[in-house]
């Protein structure tokens, strides 16, 4: 079996000061779980990297081992290079103008269930929610800062345990775990 490549997303890192993580000290932990051309995009903790392991067994080891590197407790959401590619392809809003600024993803470290799938975002028109599969795809027109529906979103716990990311951050990672 070869080299798999994977994003590992943390959650909370560097956000108003807080849990902050230099992303120097993360490729080192990183590298030090055995994965391999690790690289880091922005401060908010998103990794690609390459693993001879299991790619499920890679978001666990690093929340062990930046936790026994830093004392930091940070949730970690793992998908793998291939399945980065598929939730960029099922972007169910590819017509948006400006995806970048409008288009936010929530990776979720479990498929999404029943009840987040029939939340209903009608009321908050003309933005608009979709989930597939472990992802909720959020188009914002006017960004996330003032969004009512990301507040709504938000205060779902199922969500609450997700990570965001806006869709310019999503096409990089897919561009740097590109083969």
């Amino acid at each position: 079996m070869g080299a798999t490549t994977v994003i590992a997303l943390l959650r909370g890192i560097n956000v108003g000061g807080h849990n902050k993580l230099p992303m120097a000290r993360l490729r080192d932990i990183a590298a030090s779980i055995g994965l391999a051309d690790v690289q880091t995009h922005i401060q908010s903790g998103n990794v690609v990297a390459s693993t001879d392991g299991d790619p499920a067994a890679v978001g666990s080891a690093l929340v062990e081992a930046i936790t026994s590197a830093t004392g930091l407790t940070v949730p970690v959401i793992v998908r793998t290079a291939g399945e980065w590619a598929e939730l960029v392809a099922t972007n169910p809003f590819p017509d948006v103008a400006e995806p970048g600024k409008h288009v936010h993803l929530i990776c979720l470290p479990t498929p999404a269930s029943e009840s987040l799938r029939a939340f209903d975002a009608s009321g908050f028109a003309p933005e608009q929610f979709a989930v597939v599969g472990s992802e909720i795809y959020l188009h914002l027109p006017d960004g996330m800062g003032r969004s009512t529906l990301a507040t709504a979103v938000n205060r779902l716990p199922e969500a609450a345990a997700g990570t965001a990311r806006n869709w310019n951050t999503v096409r990089k990672l897919a561009e740097l775990a590109a083969p």
